[in-house]
C-alpha cells in the first residue's frame, strides 16, 4: 500500500486532532508524504492547541506531527482534559493523579488512530511512528507501545490475517517513545517480554514521579531505557535548549530521511 499524508478528515469524528506538516511542507502540500509521523500526547488537564504549538516549535524536517486531543474534559468545571479511565486523587498531594488507568484511551490510541488510521489507511509502517507525551500523555504512550507490540492471534482460514482483519504488520516496534516527566505506570502490566521500542524518559533530579522503582518498572518493561534528568527541580517540559537536547538527539537518532533518495526508490525489506 502507498503510503499517503494523514488528514484530519482520515480520523474519527469524535476525536480532536491537528496535523503539523514539516516546515518545508504547507498544510495543502500534496506532495511526497513525509518519511515520519509524531504522535503527540499531552499532559493531564491540558488540551491539544498547547501541543500543536510545540509540534511548530520543535522545526522537525521529514516529520508530520499528529496532536490527539484526551477525549476525558476534566470534572468540576475545571479546564482541560485528560487520559485516564477515571480521575482520582493523589493522596500524598492531594492533586490529580496521572495513574488513573489507560483501557479506553489505550484502545483509542492503538486501534483508531495508529493501527486503524496511521498504518491501515495512510500505509505508514509502526517503525516509521514516534510518539512523544507529557506526564500522564507520556504514560498512554509507553502502554500503548507495549500494547502495539503484541502480536494479534492469527486465524487458521488466511495465514497472516486475523479474523477480525488485523495481520502480522499490525504488532511490532515503534521507532521510540520520549516520555517527558511520567514513567510506565504502575496501572499497565509488564507480564510477558520486554518491548523493543527505544524509550527516552526525561525528568528533574527531584522527580515526584520518575523515581528510581519507577525507572525499574519501566525498564522491566522495555528493553531500551534511556534516562536523563535535568539539573533543575519540578517537573514539567523543557524550558532551555540544554533540557532540550536530549530529547533532540533522540529525534536524529530514531527519525528516518529520505534526503539523496530518488523519488522512485523502492525500499527493499
Amino acid at each position: 500500500m502507498p503510503t499517503k499524508p494523514p488528514t484530519p478528515s482520515d480520523f474519527p469524528s469524535h476525536l480532536t486532532v491537528t496535523i503539523t506538516p514539516p516546515p518545508s511542507q504547507p498544510p495543502s502540500s500534496s506532495t511526497r508524504p513525509t518519511p515520519n509521523i509524531l504522535l503527540l500526547l499531552h499532559g493531564l488537564g491540558d488540551s491539544a492547541s498547547s501541543f500543536t504549538s510545540f509540534a511548530r516549535a520543535l522545526n522537525l524536517p521529514e516529520t508530520t506531527c499528529v496532536t490527539v486531543q484526551a477525549p476525558h474534559p476534566l470534572p468540576f468545571d475545571l479546564p482541560g482534559f485528560h487520559w485516564g479511565d477515571d480521575v482520582t486523587f493523589d493522596r500524598s498531594t492531594g492533586g490529580l493523579d496521572m495513574d488513573s488507568g489507560f483501557g479506553r484511551a489505550t484502545r483509542l490510541i492503538v486501534e483508531d488512530v495508529v493501527r486503524g488510521v496511521l498504518v491501515r489507511k495512510c500505509g505508514y509502517r509502526l517503525r516509521e511512528v514516534l510518539v512523544l507525551g507529557f506526564g500522564q500523555g507520556g504514560m498512554l504512550g509507553l502502554v500503548a507501545a507495549r500494547e502495539l507490540g503484541k502480536v494479534p492471534r492469527v486465524s487458521s482460514a488466511e495465514e497472516g490475517e486475523e479474523e477480525g482483519g488485523k495481520t502480522k504488520e499490525d504488532a511490532g516496534e515503534l521507532a521510540g517513545v520520549i516520555s517527558i516527566g511520567a514513567p510506565y505506570p504502575l496501572s499497565g502490566s509488564t507480564t510477558g517480554p520486554k518491548n523493543r521500542t527505544p524509550v527516552l524518559l526525561v525528568a528533574s533530579r527531584d522527580s515526584a514521579a520518575v523515581t528510581d522503582s519507577a525507572v525499574q518498572r519501566t525498564r522491566n518493561g522495555f528493553e531500551f531505557v534511556e534516562l536523563h534528568r535535568w539539573a533543575r527541580k519540578g517537573d514539567g517540559m523543557p524550558r532551555s535548549r540544554e533540557e532540550m537536547m536530549p530529547v533532540m538527539q533522540f529525534f536524529a537518532r530514531r527519525l528516518r530521511s529520505r534526503q539523496g533518495v530518488p523519488e522512485d526508490a523502492v525500499e527493499i525489506t
